[in-house]
């Protein structure tokens, strides 16, 4: 099946330049991204809108589905603008789109930190009655503890590791895995209105075993064809750790016949290209740039068109060529 899309700028995030450039120095990061006085670069939060081609036999409506949802409308007034951001959620883009919320029937998210998953739900409005209620202490990402689904009807779809990994709570970062945006997706009582759960996890094939620690320059064994997942006809996503365990990418045809990949933040920005320029946050930066190297050249060989998850220009959409040096370069595609 191929898909028409949309890309989905929901709003913009500051995070430290430090932070996101990990080992990498300021003066050498800052010559190609500027920083404000608090020392944050400007990122966005990038999603996908895909529409089907072919429309449902029974609705007569195309299939339509979210790759990932930004950190959404929960979080308090301090963080909000310690994070820069500016009231523009994934639901007012995707009404914007005009497609309505209830038409949105699976979401999958490549991880589940707040600024990927936090705009899945959202809190209740005047006059609405709660989905679900953050009753323990910690449960709610800002002021608000009555949050409702933003999407009524989309089940979430994330890698089994990512989903247990989220709910320990286990990340280099304190208060990025919140349980608002978490905990009402397990809750039973809670399903979709066929009665199905509103929680899928995929159990994707590892690029390299547990046991067994990649040298640098190593290859997967496996080809990526086996190491992909499924989950919605036409729509496959295959594990690419570092930055989490359970970090995953989403890969689908387009209405141009092109191969377009998600990518998370294996790669946020393409200033990220470096084989050491991962983030701070990474819960394994070795493992992020194990990572970087076979997806890069899996995009290169397979001309792959990526989709960079918190891309700041206008135009978040780049093929991976080799260069002279061994390495990978980006030129940017046209959407």
């Amino acid at each position: 099946m191929q898909y028409k899309w949309t890309i989905l700028r929901a709003g913009q995030f500051l995070l430290d330049g430090g932070g996101m450039f990990g080992v990498i120095p300021k003066v050498i990061w800052e010559r190609t991204i500027e920083c404000d006085d608090k020392n944050r670069i400007k990122l966005m939060h990038n999603c996908i809108l895909l529409e089907s081609v072919e429309a449902d036999q029974i609705t007569g409506k195309p299939h339509r589905y979210l790759i990932e949802a930004g950190t959404g409308d929960k979080l308090s007034e301090k963080m909000s603008t310690i994070f820069g951001l500016d009231g523009t959620t994934v639901e007012s883009e995707v009404i914007a789109a005009g497609v309505d919320v209830n038409d949105i029937t699976a979401t999958i998210v490549t991880h589940l930190h707040f600024d990927h998953a936090g705009g899945l739900t959202r809190k209740a409005r005047e006059g609405e009655t709660a989905d679900w209620e953050a009753i323990k202490p910690g449960a709610a990402s800002g002021d608000s503890d009555q949050i409702k689904f933003t999407f009524p009807n989309a089940e979430m779809i994330v890698q089994r590791r990512e989903w247990v990994d989220a709910r320990n709570d286990d990340s280099v970062m304190t208060k990025t895995y919140y349980r608002d945006h978490i905990l009402p997706f397990e809750d039973d009582k809670l399903p979709l209105a066929d009665g199905k759960a509103r929680l899928r996890l995929v159990d994707s094939k590892r690029a390299f075993p547990l046991n067994r620690k990649p040298s640098r320059g190593d290859m997967p064994k496996a080809p990526i064809e086996e190491r992909m997942s499924e989950v919605l006809p036409g729509i496959n996503v295959f594990l690419v750790p570092g930055h989490t365990w359970g970090q995953q990418a989403v890969q689908f045809i387009d209405d141009q016949g092109r191969t377009i990949v998600f990518t998370p933040d294996v790669m946020p920005t393409h200033h990220h290209i470096g084989q050491a320029y991962s983030l701070s946050y990474d819960v394994e930066p070795y493992s992020s740039m194990i990572t970087k190297e076979w997806f890069l050249k899996e995009a290169s060989e397979r001309d792959w068109v990526l989709v960079l998850d918190h891309e700041p220009a206008d135009n978040p959409c780049y093929r991976v060529r080799s260069d002279d040096s061994g390495w990978y370069t980006l030129v940017e595609e046209i959407k």
